[in-house]
């Protein structure tokens, strides 16, 4: 993934567009789906999946335990559409799966790979062994199951699967990432008992996710209950059903887009968008409207209308993390100072979000202070340069919305949005250009 070439950003100052969007489908619904279409007791038909790095990683890591996955296409309205049949099988080790840089990934195949027999192996870009995973990796052994990590608590390891676990009460500290307690309710159901999990520790972020795992779930025909007050998830044993699912599109990879409506003025339609949804993304109707825009759902999805005056916010966005770089890209543009509260547990995703952000922003004559949870962005003249992305798909998405007002800014590696957009530089060029 690794590419040191600069990508010139496309400047188009203060001119307003007019222009439609299709955003490819959702990471974080896809990999669930995947999880849980791999437990079912019959096949799943995955419609418009996301074709990404990391929906690859989970696929390749699936078909490495022995689950059927076959690609395909057929023709809906006239459009070629990408499809996904899922063929549930009993999972062997003696295999090495690659996580890369994905948190989805690395999180939750090791609770299903303990369903395998024999031994995997799970290793990954070596950033993945700095992101967090002990909370995991202890569940699973509090559950019965042996994982060699030589005391590190982190990436790399090897798994020994029996093919049961069995289940049962436990209680995990996901303050770091709600993934920690989507991994094992998404495995849950196959579990002989089941599992009731209770979060102790500091607040739980990105709360949207693991309703969107609940959800999920049940549409898949498990049977859960939250106790919301006690942050108890209980999923009783039994069989899932196969579905057959339409993909949403990925509402977090739509703010870059939203975002040219902001920073040059005009409309932005994004299509398909859902009228309800469990996604984080769609958090940003209301963010973007506190900074001023207008939403409208209509025969087209959903448009954004903004005059290009952006106003600061003061904001939480603890529960909708993901979606920090547009947002503070977009407010180094406003009117008024920001400020983004909320967002420590950035600091252990892809990369330190916060301390990126902060000095690829000054660096180009920003004007941000940056705290252990918040950041705070003064608006300031801005000027070109190269905005370094650390491998961080939406720190790259960040640069591009920056240069779209800041003559001169290039953007370092790119294609590193390949983690969870196919080609966002083609996307990009054919809306701009």
């Amino acid at each position: 993934m690794t590419n040191n070439a600069h990508w010139p950003a496309i400047y188009r100052g203060a001119t307003p567009v007019d222009i439609s969007v299709v955003i490819p489908g959702s990471k974080s619904v896809t990999n669930r789906a995947l999880i849980l279409a791999a437990q079912a007791k019959s096949p799943s038909t995955l419609r418009r999946p996301l074709i990404s790095r990391d929906s690859e990683l989970m696929v390749a890591g699936l078909r490495a335990l022995g689950i059927g996955i076959e690609e395909s296409t057929t023709v809906v309205d006239g459009n070629e559409e990408l499809q996904w049949i899922i063929t549930p099988a009993p999972m062997r080790g003696g295999v090495r799966v690659d996580v890369g840089n994905a948190g989805t990934v690395m999180r939750f195949l090791p609770p299903l790979a303990a369903l395998a027999t024999g031994e995997v192996t799970f290793d990954g870009d070596p950033r993945s062994y700095e992101r967090p995973l002990g909370p995991v990796i202890k569940a699973l052994e509090e559950l019965g199951v042996s994982i060699d990590h030589e005391d590190r608590y982190s990436l790399p390891l090897k798994l020994n699967g029996t093919g049961k676990v069995g289940g049962g009460k436990i209680t995990i500290d996901a303050s770091e990432s709600s993934q920690f307690l989507s991994a094992l309710l998404l495995v849950a159901p196959s579990f002989t008992d089941g599992i009731t999990v209770k979060h102790k520790g500091g607040s739980l972020p990105s709360m949207p996710h693991i309703e969107m795992t609940v959800d999920m779930l049940r549409q898949f025909g498990a049977t859960v209950e939250v106790d919301a007050v006690g942050q108890t998830w209980s999923v009783k044993p039994g069989n899932l059903h196969g579905l057959d699912l339409v993909i949403e599109p990925d509402l977090s990879n739509a703010a870059p887009f939203l975002s040219i409506a902001m920073v040059c003025g005009g409309r932005v339609a994004i299509a398909d968008w859902p009228v309800k949804t469990t996604q984080p993304g769609d958090q940003l109707r209301t963010i973007l409207s506190d900074m001023g825009a207008e939403f409208s759902f209509g025969d087209n999805g959903l448009t954004i209308i903004s005059t290009g005056t952006i106003h600061g916010i003061d904001v939480d966005l603890h529960d909708v993390g993901e979606l920090t770089p547009s947002i503070a890209a977009l407010v180094a543009l406003a009117d008024s100072p920001s400020h983004l509260r909320g967002i420590g547990h950035l600091r252990k995703h892809e990369t330190d979000r916060l301390a990126a952000l902060t000095r690829e922003i000054n660096a180009l004559g920003g004007n941000v202070t940056e705290e252990e949870t918040a950041l705070h962005i003064t608006p300031a003249p801005l000027h070109g340069g190269v905005f370094h992305t650390y491998e961080d798909h939406r720190l790259a998405t960040a640069g591009a919305v920056l240069g779209l007002v800041v003559a001169g800014i290039e953007v370092e590696n790119i294609a590193t949005t390949r983690k969870t957009l196919p080609d966002f530089p083609g996307l990009w060029n054919s809306l701009l250009l």
